[in-house]
Parts: C-alpha cells; structure tokens; sequence
C-alpha cells in the first residue's frame, strides 16, 4: 500500500521508504500493497537680467483621466471548517465512493494501511487536517491486493481539474479539485513537498506505484495533489 510519514496536523503514509528527519510525518511514502519568489532647479545666472515679456504661449488643453482600473482581487478559497472526522470518501470520475477509517503511526512513526482484508476501504491520517480544515490532510489506500485491483487502482488515472469529495462525521461535504498527480520512489519520497502546510486546506491521496517484486512490494508512490474549493 501507501508511503512515509507527515508530521501531525500536516497528514502523511508509511512503508518501506525513508523516515523524514526530525517530526516525522507518516511514512516518507507509503506502506507497499501488493500488486498488488531633488528635481535640479535651473541657475538664475542664465537668465537675462531684463527679458522682454514673452507672449505665453498657450496651455496644451488637459488630457482626459484614464478611467480607474480595479485591479482583481487575489481569488480566496472557502473559509476552512472546524475539525470533524472523515466518513466517506468520493472521486466521480472514478465513480469511487469508499468508507473511510481512521489511521495512525506504527513504532517506527511510519503511516500505517488500511488491513489488506478490506481493499474497499479508504485510510485517513487522524492526526493530521480532517476534511476542510486548515492543514494538508492525508489519505491513503491500496493500490490492489492478491484478490485484484482496491481503492485506489484508478488513481493514477486522475487528472487536474478533476473533483475529490470528503463527507465528514457532521454531514458536511468537503470539495478538493485536483492540482497534479506525481510519481516518486519511495527511496526519494520528498516528505515535505507531500505533507508540508500551503497556508490553506489542502488534500493528497497515495497509493503505491513504481515497479513491483514480490520480496519487496512496489518501489514508488503515486501522489495525487488537491486544494479545498468548496464546501456543501
């Protein structure tokens, strides 16, 4: 399944890929599934002592003002929610439609998978950004299992523009729209560039990808990146 740790309140998975230095966020990609930036004034001594009054010559008429141009505000996103537990998650362009369940840290503060049993389910780091709340939240899941394809199968089929839905425990809907979709081996996973704070809400999904072995699991992570843009 998934990849490294995020730190907490800024989401990530686990695996086999190299820890991240210092607060570690889960996992530094995720766990593997199987297949699984002074005007100068002029010198009076220049000028003639007594000069004769010359006609004035006459005044250029004023060049109507150019109208006032207002310059577009910055576009803001929705107001970030409170913090309420993810439930469901839902990509229409995959028709997904997944239960969510809550996941941590195993002892080596790496994110752990949800349980190869259930390749239908969805993990969401609990101790990062819940959906709509200010932080990057994390979620995770297998890209198939021994029994065929799980959860996240078709995520690397996503593309920018696309729409990511998470329901929350209070009914709420929070809306992610897709900003790109990223490959990494997991022995190069960049955990901040994944689980570091934008300064707004904002959503990735993981799974695994790169080549596969069957001692090893898969070498890499697919990441897809999304920001908060509505709320329903």
């Amino acid at each position: 399944m998934p990849a490294p740790a995020p730190p907490a309140r800024t989401p990530g998975p686990a695996g086999n890929a190299p820890r991240a230095q210092g607060l570690q966020p889960p996992g530094g990609g995720v766990t593997n599934t199987r297949r699984s930036p002074a005007p100068r004034t002029p010198n009076p001594a220049t000028l003639p002592p007594h000069p004769r009054p010359a006609a004035a010559a006459p005044r250029p008429a004023p060049k109507p003002a150019a109208p006032a141009v207002r310059k577009p505000r910055p576009a803001t996103g929705p107001r970030p929610l409170p913090r309420s537990r993810a439930t469901r998650l839902l990509i229409p362009y995959l028709r997904l439609d997944a239960p969510v369940m809550d996941l941590g840290l195993d002892r080596d503060r790496r994110l752990t998978a949800p349980p190869d049993d259930d390749p239908t389910l969805v993990g969401w780091y609990r101790h990062g950004a819940s959906p709509g709340e200010q932080g990057t939240a994390v979620a995770v899941g297998h890209l198939d299992t021994d029994s065929g394809p799980a959860v996240f199968a078709g995520l690397p089929e996503l593309k920018r523009g696309r729409i990511v839905q998470a329901r929350r425990a209070d009914g709420r809907i929070a809306v992610y729209t897709v900003d790109k979709i990223k490959s990494y081996e997991k022995a190069h996973f960049p955990s901040q560039e994944v689980y570091g704070a934008r300064g707004r809400p904002e959503l990735r999904l993981i799974t695994c990808g790169g080549s596969y072995d069957r001692r090893k699991g898969y070498s890499g992570n697919v990441v897809v990146f999304a920001h908060l843009t509505g709320i329903r």
